[in-house]
C-alpha cells in the first residue's frame, strides 16, 4: 500500500524547506505556513489588503535565482523570526563574501539539506512581523544578489495568503518512484527536494499519480515504518485520528527550478528537457485540494477512491 514518506512546507517562497513530523490540514487550505512570505523582485503590484495570486516570476525563486540554494534559512512559525545562514565562504560573481554579511561568528549547526555538524555562519536574523525586521532581510538580499534584482527586494505577506505557484489553495504531492525514474533518464541521482513538494509518497508505480486527476485520496491508518528510503524521514508514524480526504485537481508542470541542486545551488541537470524527450510532457507530481481535514503524518497509508 502507498504511504506518506515525508512532509515539508516552505515558509519563505524559494528558500529552505522545513520537514514536518505531522501537520493538520484544513478544507480548502494549503499546508499551514506554506509559502507564507515571498521576496518581491522589483515592484509587483501586490496589495496585502487585497491579496491576489501573482506568478512566481514576480519573486525571488530557484527557477531564475539558483544562488538562493547557497543559503540555509530557518523560520520560527510562532515568532516569525527568519534566520539566514550559509556554509559558503563566498558566493562568487554577482554576490558578496559571507564575511562581509555575517552578523555573528561561525558555529556548528545542523542543516537538513547539508548534513549534521557543518560550520554555518549566521548572516542575518530578523522578525518579519516588524518593519525593522523586514528592512533587515531586504537589505541582506540587496547585498547578496544585486545583479539579479530588477528593483528593490521587498518582503511580502498577507494574512491567509499563500504565495503558491497556482491560484487555488492546494497541497503538492510527489511520487518518489517517478523521481527515481527521472534519475534513470538523466543518469544521475536526483534529490526529491528539487521538486519542492509538500507530501512525498512511496508505493505508487512511477507516473501513476498523473492519472489521478479528478480522483480522491484517503489518508488514514498511521503505522510505524521503515526508515530506509530516499528522503530523510520527517517523523514517526502514529495511530489515531480520522482519515483526511484530498481531491486531485491538476498535474504539476515542472520548470527550470528542478534543474538546480537544492544542496549546492548548481544548475547541473535538465529535468524538464529529460521529461519532454522521454515522455513528451514535463509533468511530475500532482496538486490536490483538501476536502475533509485532519492530521496527516509520515507513515500514513494512502488509498485511491
Amino acid at each position: 500500500m502507498a504511504r506518506i514518506h515525508s512532509i515539508y512546507r516552505y515558509p519563505i517562497k524559494g528558500l529552505t524547506p522545513e520537514p514536518l513530523a505531522r501537520v493538520a490540514l484544513t478544507p480548502g487550505q494549503t499546508v499551514p505556513g506554506d509559502r507564507l512570505y515571498a521576496i518581491e523582485n522589483g515592484p509587483s503590484g501586490f496589495d496585502p489588503a487585497a491579496p491576489a495570486y501573482l506568478s512566481k516570476t514576480h519573486f525571488l525563486m530557484l527557477m531564475k535565482n539558483e544562488r538562493l540554494a547557497a543559503l540555509h534559512t530557518a523560520f520560527d512559525q510562532d515568532s516569525h523570526v527568519l534566520t539566514i545562514t550559509s556554509p559558503s565562504p563566498q558566493w562568487g560573481e554577482g554576490g558578496v563574501r559571507a564575511a562581509d554579511l555575517s552578523v555573528g561568528t561561525p558555529s556548528p549547526q545542523p542543516s537538513p539539506r547539508r548534513g549534521e555538524g557543518i560550520r554555518m555562519s549566521e548572516l542575518v536574523r530578523a522578525d518579519l512581523r516588524t518593519k525593522a525586521g523586514r528592512l533587515a532581510i531586504e537589505a541582506f538580499f540587496r547585498r547578496f544578489m544585486p545583479k539579479e534584482l530588477r528593483g528593490p527586494p521587498k518582503v511580502l505577506h498577507a494574512e491567509g495568503h499563500s504565495f503558491s505557484d497556482v491560484a487555488r489553495k492546494v497541497v503538492s504531492i510527489i511520487n518518489l518512484a517517478s523521481v527515481a525514474a527521472i534519475a534513470d533518464m538523466v543518469g544521475a541521482p536526483v534529490n526529491p527536494l528539487r521538486f519542492r513538494g509538500n507530501v512525498y509518497v512511496e508505493g505508487w508505480p512511477a507516473w501513476s499519480e498523473l492519472d489521478l486527476v479528478g480522483k480522491e485520496l484517503i489518508v488514514g491508518a498511521r503505522e510505524e515504518r521503515d526508515r530506509a528510503s530516499p528522503l530523510p524521514l520527517a517523523g514517526e508514524g502514529w495511530e489515531g485520528g480520522a482519515p483526511v480526504r484530498l481531491r486531485v485537481v491538476k498535474r504539476i508542470v515542472r520548470c527550470a527550478a528542478t534543474n538546480v541542486d537544492p544542496d549546492t545551488g548548481l544548475r547541473d541537470l535538465e529535468v524538464p528537457q529529460a521529461l519532454m524527450q522521454n515522455l513528451q510532457h514535463a509533468d511530475c507530481g500532482i496538486y490536490a485540494e483538501v476536502v475533509e481535514g485532519g492530521e496527516i503524518a509520515a507513515g500514513d497509508a494512502i488509498e485511491i477512491l
